[in-house]
């Protein structure tokens, strides 16, 4: 095998991530880590005129360094000192609040840059930037199920500490970051003029889609989307990402600028959807993954982007360790647009230029390459298959983007003319009646879903092994255009 330089950057990147997985899995201990780079170094030394010998000498230091890159941010776990103690200082609300019925949800951070998940009452009403009063007991997140790992789970998002009976008081408003603060106001308002003229469930559908998130939905509504396998179009999703920057560049050809400059501009308008929704994790993820995967079909770059998706990845965990093995989020973004990048160009060059079907080929088998990659996942942790998933993809992915696009004319027109926006919102509610009728329809087949229980992550391990195999065998056989 040749090792050009794409193919050297794409081992060294699998390394670091591969010590990071192992790393999440195995106690790999300081002394193997030395081990490891004493080996490397030696390799490195004897076989400094070889490039095969210098490539496993870097990969062992780059797979290490992920190792090492991991037990920094896991053994902070080891320190955590403060369970039981009494907190009663001021911190500041990093995270727009979530109000859960009968109480409210605070991210905040100390003076001493941690941060702590607090449960307070309703009242006083906080936003994102008050500056706090915080007196309560902390506690040490605990796990209550074996499914499921909460307390890595807050980990992975630096939250160590929990306060589940706190005292609130406000001091002072407006202490984030001004320009942040802008866009949520924004934001906010773009909802509330969408719940003003559109009746649910399809509001909450309708801002679902432009801001992300299923927790507007009702509870019935919301496990139809899953029994559907559509819980993806109110995530924060690459797809969405997609969508959004699609348009941009349509509106900023049509305002005059080059498409070069466009794409520019859609950048821009993605980074701000992303503050808008508060720079979670997921809407991070998706927001470069939904640049790599529009910057690639943009360009008919499409069968030679892994690269740069693998990048992406690795830079992601470089920043943050612990996502591989306990963020679902970026476990599911990361393979889907994987999957696409792989799979896509073996549809479009066998079917989709064949058989164009008014788009509905293209979608039919997008979608298809992100379920091949993501399955084994959805199965492990949500032990749920959905059989109707394809065609409920089919029938509602088509006009998601004109749903997208005349929701946000509604939300934004609300802002200058109430009439205006009146119109826009009749518009948008025929498509997402359409949709919500789609999605509760065939989850009521008694055959939708099926339970799938006992998936080991030996299964998972089998899958993506064969996969891997059968997509290396495809490649050999030139049947995938698959360049470096």
């Amino acid at each position: 095998m040749q090792l050009t330089k794409s193919k050297i950057f794409l081992i060294l990147s699998l390394g670091f991530m591969a010590g990071i997985f192992l790393a999440s899995f195995f106690n790999i201990s300081s002394m193997l880590i030395y081990f490891f780079l004493i080996l490397a170094i030696i390799i490195l030394i004897l076989g400094y005129r070889n490039r095969i010998a210098l490539v496993i000498g870097f990969v062992i230091l780059f797979f290490i360094l992920g190792a090492w890159r991991f037990n920094v941010d896991f053994k902070k776990l080891d320190n955590l000192n403060l369970n039981g103690n009494n907190i009663s200082e001021k911190v500041i609300v990093v995270k727009e609040p979530e109000n859960k019925g009968n109480y409210q949800k605070l991210i905040v951070r100390t003076d001493n840059d941690f941060k702590i998940l607090v449960n307070a009452g309703l009242y006083p009403e906080v936003n994102y930037g008050d500056e706090l009063d915080l007196n309560c007991a902390l506690e040490v997140p605990e796990n209550f199920s074996e499914d499921f790992d909460y307390r890595m789970y807050l980990a992975k998002d630096k939250i160590y500490y929990l306060c589940k009976s706190a005292k609130i008081e406000k001091t002072e408003n407006n202490k984030g970051n001004k320009i942040y603060l802008a866009i949520l106001k924004t934001k906010n308002g773009m909802e509330e003029n969408v719940n003003r003229v559109i009746p649910q469930p399809q509001a909450a559908l309708a801002n679902g889609l432009l801001f992300g998130g299923s927790s507007r939905l009702s509870e019935k509504v919301s496990d139809n989307f899953s029994k559907t396998g559509m819980t993806h179009i109110v995530a924060v999703s690459g797809y969405n990402v997609t969508i959004i920057a699609e348009y941009l560049i349509l509106f900023g050809i049509f305002i005059g600028l080059w498409r070069k400059q466009s794409f520019w501009f859609a950048l821009i308008g993605i980074f701000l959807f992303v503050a808008m929704i508060g720079f979670p994790s997921s809407a991070v993820r998706a927001g470069v993954m939904g640049t790599l995967l529009l910057w690639a079909m943009k360009n008919g770059r499409l069968a030679n982007s892994h690269n740069a998706i693998i990048f992406a990845g690795a830079i992601m965990l470089l920043i943050n360790p612990l996502l591989l093995r306990w963020d679902i989020g970026f476990q599911l973004s990361f393979l889907a647009t994987l999957g696409i990048i792989m799979l896509a160009p073996l549809w479009e060059k066998v079917f989709i230029k064949k058989h164009k079907a008014l788009g509905l080929t293209e979608i039919l088998f997008l979608t298809i390459s992100a379920q091949i990659f993501v399955l084994p996942i959805i199965l492990y942790n949500f032990k749920i298959l959905s059989l109707v998933s394809i065609p409920a993809n089919m029938l509602v992915l088509l006009i998601v983007p004109i749903t997208m696009l005349l929701v946000f004319l509604t939300a934004i027109s609300g802002f200058v003319f109430g009439p205006l926006s009146l119109v826009f919102a009749w518009l948008a509610f025929l498509p997402l009646k359409y949709e919500v009728w789609i999605i509760n329809t065939l989850a009521d087949l008694s055959w939708a879903s099926k339970s799938v229980e006992n998936f080991h992550w030996l299964w998972v391990m089998i899958w993506y092994l064969a996969l891997a195999t059968i997509i290396f065998v495809i490649r050999k056989r030139n049947t995938i255009i698959y360049v470096k």
